[in-house]
């Protein structure tokens, strides 16, 4: 792979100053058409020509607008970052629609170093990048262009440059050190690389490798490389979108027989049983939810549900027994202009809780696959991949150790239209009631086929959705508590 990135080649300095002007201009129009378009264009910068790629990175900023460029440096994790799951950084720097982001360091960096210091765990280097290609397809879909350019330089050249370094001081005070541990796993590391290569060279985000034996010719490489992919995606438009096929749900032995038809609504609880198992649950949260804060086990809670279900009255009491330093809420409207510039997934990467602590999602990542599919906010397309899509998220939260618990508040259409009327009979709860509530429940039948679908394609053995009979709300409630305790005592004592 890399043979033909040692040949040697070389622009001469007056064609180089001859073709810059043309290239500049060029990159600086095709930056404005990317504006107008819901693409985002995401450069990797990568390679053992550590100088050549911070070259080409101010080259790039000299060439291009700075205010729709962004460096996103992700050499090496920053406080706290440990504390997510590995892809937590990447998701919540991505750049917005209609701007570039260069990554300096990537998420190739820590699975080629891991692979280089640990050759015999080739397990482990594959899971590695099927998780990258994965997270490079899921970008793509959204509307990314991907650009991955590995700098190469050949092991004699990199030797002559170490004999320069050491005689600049400067030089010597800034990359000596990352220089060297290149230089001494040379020969270790090309066989890991051009693996690393080779599998994730994908159709939807190849590499291009580059020799970096002479900058003009590095920087041009790159620079006319960024021009045309850019003029393809701003002139042809963006790529169709692929055909999303799910596997079929199997047939029910009894027609009529669905997931939620078989709960028994009826379920309830007197006013004075629950008040007691209220007071011993809630203690009980209390005391577990400070334990995991000491253990730095956090934990994830999720709430849908129908309409006026009792989403609100369950979260108060759930959150009414914890320290409020340990739990955040969040809740989930339509997205801001912001949050529409990314990935829908974006805005949940960024509110994963911090170790030992509790975040509660008020609405989640599942409106794409409900309220988005049913309202036709989301394509056909986008639905249907959301429940991949949404399986992956789910399952890197539990391989980090996050706990992940999902409710489903499960009401029947009659109770809904009785909570509905009251609400609007209430003084005190007509802010809950709105037209919205009244137009979803118009499509009801299509919600419900909506749900089901969701609870087959998204209940997994690491995140099972918890479906909970909520006509009566102390039922519910209490339920939910129990739950939560329940596994959170299992969690901290495993």
């Amino acid at each position: 792979m890399f043979k033909s990135a040692e040949i040697g080649r070389k622009v001469e300095k007056q064609d180089y100053e001859a073709q810059v002007p043309e290239l500049r201009e060029e990159l600086l129009n095709l930056q404005q058409e990317l504006r107008k378009t819901s693409c985002f264009v995401i450069l990797v910068l990568s390679g053992d020509d550590r100088i050549g790629i911070s070259d080409t990175l101010s080259i790039l900023h000299q060439w291009m607008d700075p205010r729709f460029l962004e460096t996103i440096m992700l050499d090496n994790p920053e406080d706290g970052e440990d504390e997510n799951p590995e892809f937590w950084r990447f998701w919540r720097n991505l750049p917005p629609r209609g701007h570039i982001g260069i990554i300096f360091g990537s998420w190739y960096r820590k699975a080629i170093r891991r692979a280089v210091k640990n050759p015999e765990k080739t397990n482990a280097l594959e899971n590695a990048l099927s998780r990258i290609n994965f997270f490079e397809k899921e970008l793509v879909d959204d509307g990314a262009l991907i650009l991955k350019f590995w700098l190469h330089l050949k092991k004699d050249e990199m030797e002559k440059r170490m004999r320069q370094l050491e005689k600049d001081p400067r030089a010597r005070r800034l990359s000596m050190k990352e220089e060297q541990r290149i230089l001494r796993l040379y020969d270790k590391g090309q066989a890991v690389i051009q693996r690393v290569l080779s599998v994730t060279s994908t159709g939807w985000s190849p590499w291009r490798v580059v020799e970096g034996y002479d900058p003009r010719y590095r920087n041009l490489v790159v620079g006319e490389t960024v021009r045309e992919e850019l003029a393809k995606r701003v002139h042809c438009g963006e790529p169709a979108p692929v055909k999303i096929s799910l596997p079929p749900r199997p047939k029910r032995k009894l027609e009529g027989k669905t997931i939620l038809s078989r709960l028994d609504l009826t379920s309830a609880l007197p006013r004075a049983k629950y008040e007691k198992l209220k007071e011993k649950y809630q203690g009980k949260i209390n005391d577990l939810t400070y334990r995991a804060a000491q253990k730095n086990v956090s934990s994830i809670l999720v709430f849908e549900g129908w309409d006026a279900a009792g989403k609100g009255g369950i979260i108060i009491r759930v959150t009414n027994a914890m320290d409020a330093r340990h739990f955040r809420v969040i809740p989930i409207a339509a997205p801001t202009d912001e949050e529409r510039a990314h990935h829908y997934l974006w805005r949940f990467w960024r509110h994963l809780p911090r170790a030992g602590r509790v975040t509660i999602f008020d609405r989640s990542w599942y409106g794409r696959v409900l309220v988005e599919r049913v309202q036709k906010l989301a394509t056909e397309d986008e639905w249907r991949r959301a429940y991949h899509e949404i399986n992956d998220f789910e399952d890197q939260l539990c391989r980090h150790g996050i706990l992940v618990l999902k409710f489903w508040l499960h009401i029947d259409k009659a109770e809904q239209l009785r909570r509905f009327r009251e609400r609007e009979r209430n003084t005190h709860k007509q802010w809950k009631i709105t037209r919205e509530d009244w137009r979803n429940r118009q499509k009801w039948d299509a919600y419900k086929a909506a749900v089901e679908e969701m609870i087959f394609r998204t209940s997994t053995p690491y995140a099972p959705w918890i479906v909970v009979e909520s006509n009566c709300k102390l039922h519910a409630r209490v339920k939910v508590i129990e739950t939560v305790c329940a596994a959170i005592e299992k969690r901290i004592g495993d």
